[in-house]
């Protein structure tokens, strides 16, 4: 690489030396020329020390050294060649013993001004413009004949090992063979065995198939080409092809080699597919493909690993066996991956003692590897901004936001009555995944705005599954709903804020219908599960069902969306008390926890029924039989008349606030018997009522 930025800048040093002789040729010479006259003064009185004289046929050139006041100076002059001239000139020199040489002009002088004047500026100038086109050359016409090489890029020594790679164990047995097969061949050719030519890498953006690529070939330490499938195709028929050529043409020559293709459906899909025949240059070059692939010998040494995230679109061929005979899903991880994924990442990160990464790896359900690692990258970030040495847990829950849902836009205010419309609207999401029964966990509720969210929950799955019931989809579906119908039981009103809701309520009921067949429809799938994706060969292709079995579908969907919303309806209204309390502290606090939540729903306050325990006790009254027993074994309550009385001196103003939203009086609470959350919120009135005393 040093060698190759010398041979770069020697053009310019040659230029650089060049230009400095010139200079100094022409400001260094300190000499004093005179013309004929002058030289004829002034020659009597000046101390010549060195002289030489050039004669031609019409003039006498003469140059030397005369003394000035003790300086050595130059001089040169033309004196016109007569005999008196001559004489003069030889009398001059003698008189001060200067030491005279003669010289052949023909010789010297003419060739010096020959080199000097017309040879010189000419190599320049050819060295000038050799450089300049060398360079144009450089990305222009010497690019034409390196056009159809590989842009493949290779590393000799991958330093990815598979403990940076986490999350995927089934994976890694899945590739295991071809790191044995890599460094040890003759063990499988001795059994007759054929590794894989080919291995297909499927799962969903930032799942790590590209590290788990690189990891293999770290593990059976040989070169790593890697090439992206857009780097193939070009505007030019056929270079495409050619790539692909001097591809498997540079891998024969550092085999044993693992090549790999980034988003192989770039050029790998299906022929034939497009409006008008598709591209003739990407078909080209995936017809190239399959012939390389078929083309290389068994047990070779090439082992090619693909990766994409869209198998549906490969051409047939491409999949078949004895090209890419193994196809690996690389999913999303589970919560133990995403444990063993942020300890990978959260190696070189500094983190709080209360940081704990399995509590974090619960809270990130369906998030990918690239996310984990965007989440303890952002937690990082914020610790810098906040000038801390270490990334609390805190950090860490406001990253999980910022992935999710983006920065919190403080900046945004909302009107007292928008303010507590979103909080009834989250904590009736809150509600349903408090009391449904296979429901997500409420795991954060917050009426910050984010992105263009006003509020939202963190709802995590109580179990991960790996197959969806009905039951689990119209719980989704109902938890989902839940917002919309508190405000319409406590408004009397909706908003638009449900909006992203309604959306993907209607989208898991189509699903229901029309790919699971969760309908009174039958086990029928009425949905294409390519989605669509060729334009030219979908074109004008309609459904695979009729009108009638149409409006079927339409009237399912309906059923099961309203089936939910009844449901939904239901439950709020059982505890519409819970509700207004959850809401309230909301509107408060702004963001409630699920712990917080869980002690609303256990003790009516969101702080922990330990602490208002050990506040209560220094105040609470002792037996006077035995004043030197423990304080808890004889503390004397009596909830019931100040419960009463702290209820009625607090509901006027939550009436008032009612009020002030929904312009009606709110609706006076049942009597009778008493629910959960009225015997909690006694509970701690109780308690309350011990402080006082």
């Amino acid at each position: 690489m040093n060698n190759k930025k010398f041979v770069n800048l020697l053009p310019f040093l040659i230029v650089f030396v060049l230009l400095g002789v010139l200079v100094s040729l022409a400001l260094g010479q300190d000499t004093k020329n005179f013309n004929y006259n002058e030289f004829k003064k002034q020659a009597e009185k000046m101390k010549i020390t060195e002289a030489d004289m050039s004669i031609t046929g019409v003039v006498i050139n003469v140059s030397g050294k005369f003394d000035d006041n003790g300086t050595s100076r130059k001089f040169s002059a033309t004196v016109p060649r007569t005999a008196e001239n001559q004489t003069w000139l030889d009398s001059v020199l003698l008189k001060n013993n200067a030491e005279v040489e003669a010289s052949d002009p023909s010789n010297s002088e003419r060739m010096t001004s020959f080199l000097m004047n017309m040879i010189l500026p000419i190599v320049l100038l050819g060295a000038m413009f050799y450089f300049m086109f060398s360079k144009l050359n450089t990305g222009g016409a010497n690019k034409a004949f390196e056009f159809s090489k590989s842009r493949a890029k290779i590393e000799g020594d991958t330093k990815v090992r598979f403990k940076d790679v986490a999350g995927c164990d089934e994976e890694k047995e899945e590739v295991q063979e071809i790191i044995d097969y890599l460094k040890n061949p003759k063990r499988f050719t001795d059994m007759g065995a054929r590794i894989p030519k080919g291995m297909l890498m499927v799962g969903p953006p930032g799942t790590g198939k590209t590290l788990l690529a690189k990891a293999v070939a770290g593990e059976a330490d040989v070169p790593f080409f890697s090439i992206s499938g857009s780097d193939f195709v070009e505007m030019f028929v056929g270079t495409g092809a050619s790539r692909v050529r001097d591809m498997f043409k540079k891998a024969q020559q550092t085999k044993p080699c693992i090549v790999f293709i980034d988003e192989i459906d770039a050029v790998g899909r299906q022929r034939g597919a497009g409006m008008g025949g598709g591209n003739d240059e990407r078909e080209q070059t995936l017809n190239q493909l399959l012939v390389e692939m078929d083309g290389m010998s068994q047990n070779n040494g090439i082992v090619i690993i693909a990766a994409t995230n869209r198998p549906d679109v490969l051409d047939p061929a491409l999949l078949r066996s004895g090209r890419f005979d193994r196809q690996i899903t690389v999913n999303l991880p589970d919560k133990k991956g995403r444990n063993e994924i942020l300890e990978v990442h959260a190696r070189n990160k500094k983190l709080a003692s209360d940081v704990s990464l399995e509590n974090l790896a619960k809270r990130t359900p369906g998030f990918s590897g690239a996310d984990l690692e965007n989440v303890l990258n952002e937690g990082a970030i914020l610790a810098v901004r906040d000038h801390r040495n270490l990334v609390t847990m805190d950090d860490l829950d406001e990253a999980i936001d910022r992935v999710m849902m983006g920065p919190a836009k403080k900046s945004k205010k909302y009107t007292d009555k928008e303010k507590r419309l979103v909080a009834y609207h989250e904590a009736g999401h809150a509600i349903i995944g408090l009391k449904l029964e296979n429901s997500d966990m409420v795991q954060k509720v917050t009426i910050i705005p984010r992105g263009e969210a006003g509020g939202y929950n963190l709802m995590t799955p109580r179990e991960e599954k790996m197959m969806p019931t009905k039951s689990d989809f119209m719980a989704q579906i109902t938890g989902l709903l839940g917002g919309r119908v508190a405000e319409e039981l406590v408004f009397n009103e909706i908003s638009a804020g449900a909006s992203n809701d309604i959306e993907r309520v209607t989208k898991i009921a189509k699903m229901m219908v029309k790919s699971f067949g969760m309908s009174k429809l039958g086990p029928v799938q009425y949905d294409d599960p390519t989605g669509n994706v060729f334009l030219g060969r979908d074109y004008g292709k309609g459904n695979d069902y009729s009108h009638e079995i149409a409006f079927e579908i339409d009237k399912e969907i309906r059923e099961i969306i309203n089936e939910c919303y009844k449901n939904c309806k239901a439950i709020i209204s059982e505890h519409m008390d819970l509700l207004k309390l959850i809401a309230e502290t909301l509107f408060e606090e702004e963001t409630i926890t699920n712990e917080q939540i869980m002690n609303l729903v256990d003790h009516g306050t969101i702080e922990p029924l330990e602490e208002t325990d050990k506040e209560a006790t220094p105040e609470t009254k002792i037996s006077d039989s035995n004043p030197n027993e423990e304080t808890n074994e004889n503390v004397e309550v009596k909830p019931k008349k100040t419960t009463r009385k702290r209820k009625t001196e607090e509901k006027p103003s939550f009436e008032d606030a009612m009020k002030e939203v929904t312009g009606d009086a709110p609706v006076a609470k049942k009597r009778g018997r008493k629910k959960k959350t009225e015997v909690a919120t006694e509970n701690k009135e109780s308690n309350d009522s011990t402080n006082e005393a």
